[in-house]
């Protein structure tokens, strides 16, 4: 949208700067005054879709705008003495039948209409550069090099499985997240998506997903913002993976989701990703070899004797000699901690860790 007023603004202040002209030299004998109006039109309307068509990194600064205006009056003023050099080069003849000072005041006003235009052009680009990049511009001056600095907290991007998941909303109920979350426009889209899917179990996922995100923006121990990032998309992305990674490299921010793919792929490109699960997995309690735990076993192991249950928190356990207990409460041992890429398995047994030494049967003596 202020990329929109931008180029709607330089072309109406390349009209009025004709027009100004127009009125000046309308009346003239040169015929300079006749075309002015159409040249500046020409010249604004060619350079707006030159910068449209042009490819570019859709990044955006509104604080740049001001920087880019002082940038663009600089470079008009140094430029100003080139175009009064080039005009007296190339266009400073006088007809010696006519008025010497009405042909003077007409050679300085086409002067102050080029080195307006050249001012207008200079400005609009300039401002038009530093808004499609953002903080990640740089002048070309050996060994300097202006780079951004982040303040406080780095905003996060959440992802479309964070929502689904839901953990999320009880995490942020804590309080433990001080850091701005950003929902991007097109996750909401594909959260939608989901929620009208033919498919009765992705309709359900979508609208929890919709419920959590409503309950984020009702919390007041978090921050929540709906964020449009149309600016920062590529027209021709319609992966929603790639547009969440396009934007927290232009927006310096990290990305929380629950995606695994996704985890890696942000890890090459250099974005610092939070990962719900590994969240998950470093809160859970740590469980020493010989404490006392109670689980209800819900199916036999697939070792003679086993039995398998499930704590509240999803972590598998198995126990020795607990075949016969499936479907009750038992009180076991740890044993041993496994960690494997698929979550931490605890092993025990019923009764102490150690079983009890086997008893010597007696013989009786024979007769």
């Amino acid at each position: 949208m202020v990329l929109h007023i931008l180029r709607a603004m330089f072309v109406m202040l390349m009209a009025a700067a004709g027009y100004h002209y127009l009125g000046k030299l309308g009346s003239d004998q040169t015929g300079v005054g006749d075309w002015s109006m159409a040249v500046a039109l020409t010249v604004g309307v060619l350079l707006v879709c030159v910068d449209i068509l042009a490819p570019r990194r859709k990044l955006m600064i509104f604080s740049g705008a001001f920087f880019g205006l002082v940038v663009g009056i600089a470079i008009a003023f140094a430029l100003s003495f080139v175009v009064r050099l080039l005009i007296d080069r190339f266009f400073s003849s006088f007809d010696p039948t006519g008025d010497i000072a009405q042909q003077q005041q007409a050679h300085e006003e086409f002067i102050q209409f080029v080195n307006l235009l050249v001012g207008i052009v200079c400005c609009y680009l300039s401002i038009s550069f530093i808004l499609q990049t953002k903080d990640d511009f740089r002048f070309i001056i050996p060994f300097v090099e202006f780079a951004k600095e982040t303040k406080g907290a780095r905003p996060m991007l959440v992802d479309t499985s964070v929502l689904i998941d839901g953990r999320i909303a009880d995490v942020a109920d804590t309080g433990i997240i001080e850091s701005k979350m950003i929902v991007p426009k097109f996750v909401l889209v594909e959260l939608q998506t989901v929620a009208d899917s033919a498919d009765k179990l992705k309709r359900n996922r979508g609208r929890r997903g919709l419920e959590v995100l409503g309950k984020l923006q009702n919390s007041k121990r978090c921050e929540v913002v709906l964020y449009d990032s149309s600016v920062h998309e590529d027209d021709t992305e319609t992966d929603v993976d790639q547009k969440l990674m396009n934007l927290a490299q232009s927006m310096n921010a990290r990305v929380l989701t629950n995606d695994f793919n996704l985890n890696k792929v942000a890890q090459l490109r250099g974005v610092t990703v939070i990962n719900l699960n590994d969240l998950t997995t470093a809160l859970k309690p740590v469980v020493l070899p010989g404490e006392k735990m109670k689980v209800r076993l819900i199916k036999p192991g697939e070792e003679t004797g086993q039995g398998v249950g499930y704590l509240e928190d999803g972590t598998m356990v198995v126990v020795e000699q607990g075949r016969q207990f499936v479907n009750e409460d038992v009180e076991f041992t740890v044993t041993s901690v496994l960690q494997t890429s698929a979550g931490k398995m605890i092993f025990g047994r019923l009764g102490d860790s150690t079983p009890p030494p086997p008893r010597k049967q007696k013989t009786q003596p024979t007769t």
